[in-house]
């Protein structure tokens, strides 16, 4: 089987570490606004209560949002996490909570203890709203973090 042109290029380059992968992955053809984009996409998908959904939101956006970095958005929902699923979900209810007000009950250990589908639809929209206003909250704190890093990173190396 010949081998193409582009493929001995590849093949005749140095061999990379671990490392120095991520870190071409991480900057290949991205401006620091399409890796702070990317990863404010990951941080909006992670804190969306879509469970089940966020690869297929997470590859939809790798597609459907060209000027990005893609592996940041993969890198951004990793803010969704055993340790920070909770806080998250408490957040996000009681913000969709405070935003639509009503008689939502607070989210307590004994509402758990009786648990049922007919509860989780009950929780579900404040939940929904509440995690969409954090989302983009933390999003656009996220770019605006990422951002700030990459120049810093940038102007050191220059200096």
């Amino acid at each position: 089987m010949p081998v193409s042109e582009s493929q001995s290029e590849v093949n005749s380059q140095p061999r990379l570490t671990l490392k120095e992968r991520i870190k071409q992955l991480w900057t290949l053809h991205s401006t620091p606004h399409e890796i702070a984009l990317g990863v404010a996409i990951g941080v909006f998908i992670a804190i969306t209560p879509l469970y089940g959904l966020h690869t297929i939101m997470v590859i939809l956006a790798a597609i459907l949002i060209k000027r990005t970095n893609k592996l940041a958005i993969l890198l951004g929902t990793n803010i969704s996490t055993t340790l920070t699923f909770p806080f998250i979900t408490w957040a996000g209810y009681n913000i969709g909570r405070l935003v639509i007000g009503g008689s939502y009950p607070a989210l307590e250990w004994a509402i758990f203890k009786k648990f049922s589908y007919k509860t989780i639809l009950e929780f579900y929209y404040p939940l929904f709203i509440g995690s969409l206003i954090l989302g983009a909250l933390l999003a656009a704190g996220f770019y605006l973090l990422t951002l700030w890093f990459i120049e810093m990173r940038k102007n050191k190396a220059l200096k």
